[in-house]
């Protein structure tokens, strides 16, 4: 059911993200993208548990074409061994970058950062007329690639495929909400009394605002725990409109209520959380080079490093996080 979601997307109110994550929740193994096991659909697998695990498809990659795609498969065969042999089956070097970027060659022995660099050294690999000889990037010093942490891969798996089987975003930052007595969602639904004054916080998934609500706005969003639903009074709307419409990681203060199953936040307060969301991409102090002394006339790089390949994104793109769907 869930491979049929995502194969049919996009559709409904939810983001492949939280169509994998409730498979998960159900006891369902997902298993990422790969060059050497995916198809363009998301498709079963044989596994010994309960049920199929599913692995994901081409299509969740953003920008990928069906036919680079087609290409792959059918050259594929008992698997690929290098970069260079997807090469050398027709597949394009932007299409190559895309996968190397999804972390699509696992299955090869490499993460994602490694990819990328063995996918940039290729268009340096020799031609025919010179085919024999050392290219430049075989004589070049070999460097050794710094580590992604897990935050990065976080964010460029959201980036690159909209959803990430190594974790939750909002996991990351959880000992700073607990430092502000944030709930998680999960202790919302099921820990909490009505009429409790209760903070939450997590990425936005759904604002929707009908004509016949009187301008009350719908908004659901998620944390590594679940999901929690808001609602935002018309008059508080517009008070908030901006941390509201504009936040990836929204956190709210309210009052709980509870009618049986269902549980609701009336929102009394909303702040943007989302440059939080940068505690992703910083790194352990043992991780960040070492830097040698200068004359004081000297100017010097930050990074040792001035190769593409090896330079760690230090923001969070936008674009990373999806800002919700809004639906009237």
């Amino acid at each position: 059911f869930a491979a049929a979601l995502l194969n049919s997307m996009p559709m409904g109110f939810y983001q492949p993200a939280q169509i994998v994550i409730d498979a998960q929740k159900h006891t369902v193994e997902v298993r990422e993208v790969d060059v050497n096991l995916s198809l363009w659909d998301n498709k079963l697998e044989d596994r010994s548990e309960k049920y199929f695990a599913l692995r994901l498809g081409f299509r969740e990659v953003k920008g990928i074409r069906e036919d680079e795609i087609e290409i792959l498969v059918n050259a594929r065969g008992e698997g690929y061994r290098s970069i260079t042999a997807l090469r050398d089956a027709g597949v394009s070097p932007g299409a190559l970058e895309k996968l190397a970027d999804a972390d699509a060659f696992r299955s090869m022995g490499m993460d994602r950062r490694k990819a990328l660099w063995e996918v940039s050294a290729l268009q340096d690999m020799p031609v025919e007329l010179f085919k024999g000889l050392a290219s430049e990037s075989v004589l070049e010093t070999q460097v050794e690639l710094p580590l992604m942490s897990k935050g990065e891969h976080v964010v460029q798996d959201y980036n690159t495929v909209g959803l990430s089987l190594k974790a939750h975003p909002v996991s990351f930052v959880r000992s700073q909400l607990d430092m502000l007595n944030i709930r998680s969602c999960h202790a919302i639904n099921n820990d909490s009394t009505n009429g409790q004054l209760v903070k939450v916080a997590g990425l936005v998934l759904v604002r929707q605002r009908p004509g016949t609500a009187g301008g009350v706005c719908f908004i659901t969003i998620e944390d590594e725990s679940g999901y929690s639903n808001l609602v935002v009074f018309e008059k508080l709307f517009e008070t908030f409109r901006k941390e509201i419409l504009h936040s990836r990681l929204l956190m709210v203060e309210g009052q709980l209520q509870r009618e049986g199953q269902v549980v609701h936040v009336i929102v009394s307060k909303c702040f943007d959380f989302t440059k939080m969301l940068g505690k992703l991409l910083q790194r352990e102090v043992d991780d960040l080079p070492i830097l040698t002394l200068a004359r004081g006339d000297e100017k010097t790089a930050p990074y040792p490093a001035q190769d593409k390949r090896s330079q760690v994104r230090e923001q969070v793109p936008k674009e990373a996080f999806h800002g919700g769907r809004n639906f009237k």
